[in-house]
């Protein structure tokens, strides 16, 4: 059973190759949600890429690895709170979707939100009791 539970350590960050394959893919979608203040938003989208890549690669490969789940963490809860909930609550959606169809895109925004919050807690945790570089971080 040991054996099947150690295979978390390393699908835990493979499954973020999710996202590098929806900011690869649909880099439009990614810059969307790039808020309005920062310019450059497919700029972001890529840089993201690139760091989401560095972070599974260091985690998988174990180099650094307590930096990049910290710096993932830091990254997904600045999603969450600058992104996620002001999205949540109406903001950065643009007049032109003020439908039917807002309070979906408000609430699905709020689960992105409460997701973002629970991934951190899990870097956070693979950060403190996997992470085995603690060269940098300590």
């Amino acid at each position: 059973m040991d054996r099947i539970l150690q295979a978390g350590k390393y699908i835990f960050p493979i499954s973020f190759l999710l996202y590098v394959g929806l900011h690869l893919g649909k880099p439009e979608v990614g810059a969307a949600f790039v808020p309005d203040y920062l310019p450059f938003p497919y700029f972001w989208n890529y840089f993201t890429l690139v760091c989401i890549l560095l972070f599974i690669i260091s985690a998988i490969i174990g180099k650094y690895d307590k930096l990049a789940y910290t710096l993932m963490a830091l990254y997904v809860l600045l999603m969450a709170v600058l992104v996620h909930l002001p999205r949540a609550m109406g903001h950065e959606l643009g007049i032109e979707n003020m439908t039917a169809n807002m309070a979906r895109e408000k609430e699905l925004e709020m689960v992105n939100f409460f997701r973002n919050i629970m991934v951190m807690g899990a870097l956070m945790a693979f950060a403190k009791f996997v992470a085995k570089d603690k060269s940098i971080v300590g």
